[in-house]
């Protein structure tokens, strides 16, 4: 049995990490998405298109980590930088603090994780009119996100799987691991493991979909205090279990010094990949320095010597493309961190806190409690 004194440390640590985090509520390089539906999920939808599309371009869907904001996550990840060099669209769904009061995307709940319904629909219907509006390739269309965003991806690609040409899920959880508070902060500490053909069951009947599944790209950090890197095995086995391969990786290499696994269909197309980043906190990795150098470091934005867009980008074959076509109108409306977590600034003294106090305002951090 877990100790109270545990739980009362790690939610206080998460509550710590969480309130560091100023967002900023600026639109960046971001236009706002008007009139996509009905929104059943309460969000809000960002557009980034360059100046210059590829012929039948691209769409990647990209989904913040909590407390941040859809510009703010672009800026740190340096996404748009690399979409106006290919020529790719972006969509950015956001979180609204009427929603969730950390802004995280509600991954633990029901009625927002399942196919036609909640904040799951809203993506949905944002992906479709953008898919319409910028003549996107319907067979191109990829998501990925961070921490609360990345368990959003799994929920995205298991509920619309037929949507998705493949997804990456950064320092996130698989589909259907939690169904509310408790489950959830237990499995973001690593608790309470489900069975591998379970979990593939899970993201099955998720939709009607029967194949073929997204392809699956999966980031982690080695020291990720925040979501527990057991969370990467599972998210491994729900994808093997679903897209039926050994539990044995068909490849083993090395990719700017980081270990990368492969996993291969029958037909010899890589299935699922996987890095592991030892040492490194909860975050999105990036390569700052290098010729990879997109983004910029910040809180839960990470210089690992890997550039996890690029990377992600290139495992989707978005940088094959050059921009070549002028853009339609946006909208038809209107530190060297060191690889540990990067929440390491001294925190500000404050008064006692009791312990009820320490576990609310920790639930409430994390986006598990309203």
């Amino acid at each position: 049995m877990r100790r109270l004194s545990d739980t009362i440390d790690r939610l206080s640590t998460m509550r710590d990490a969480m309130s560091r985090f100023q967002p900023d509520d600026g639109a960046g390089r971001l236009s706002a998405l008007d009139g996509f539906g009905s929104n059943p999920g309460g969000l809000r939808g960002w557009v980034h298109v360059p100046d210059r599309l590829a012929a039948k371009p691209a769409l990647v869907v990209v989904l913040h980590g909590c407390t941040q904001t859809a510009a703010g996550y672009d800026r740190g990840s340096g996404w748009s930088q690399l979409a106006d060099e290919h020529g790719f669209v972006l969509l950015y769904p956001e979180q609204q603090r009427a929603n969730n009061p950390n802004s995280c995307f509600n991954w633990f709940t029901p009625e927002d994780t399942v196919r036609d319904g909640g904040e799951a629909l809203s993506i949905r219907q944002m992906i479709a009119t953008v898919v319409t509006r910028h003549g996107i390739d319907p067979a191109r269309v990829f998501v990925t996100g961070l921490s609360a965003g990345g368990a959003m991806t799994s929920v995205m690609l298991a509920t619309y799987p037929d949507v998705f040409a493949s997804g990456a899920i950064i320092a996130g959880l698989p589909y259907g691991s939690a169904s509310g508070v408790v489950q959830a902060l237990d499995r973001m500490r690593g608790h309470g493991a489900v069975d591998a053909e379970m979990l593939g069951d899970l993201v099955r009947r998720a939709s009607p979909h029967r194949g073929p599944w997204p392809t699956v790209s999966i980031w982690h950090g080695g020291a990720d205090a925040t979501v527990h890197s057991s969370n990467r095995e599972a998210i491994l086995a729900q994808w093997r279990a679903v897209h039926g391969v050994a539990a044995a990786p068909a490849q083993v290499d090395t990719v700017d010094g980081i270990p990368r696994r492969r996993w291969q269909a029958a037909d010899g197309r890589v299935v699922i990949e996987e890095f592991s980043i030892a040492g490194m906190g909860h975050g999105t990795p990036l390569a700052t320095g290098t010729a990879d150098d997109y983004g910029a470091v910040g809180a839960f934005m990470l210089d690992a010597g890997i550039s996890s867009t690029c990377h992600i980008a290139a495992f989707w074959g978005l940088t094959d493309d050059v921009a070549t076509v002028e853009a339609m109108p946006a909208s038809t409306h209107t530190i060297e961190v060191d690889r540990s977590s990067p929440q390491s600034a001294p925190k500000p003294a404050s008064m006692p806190l009791s312990v009820g106090q320490v576990i609310d305002d920790a639930l409430r951090a994390a986006g598990l409690m309203r």
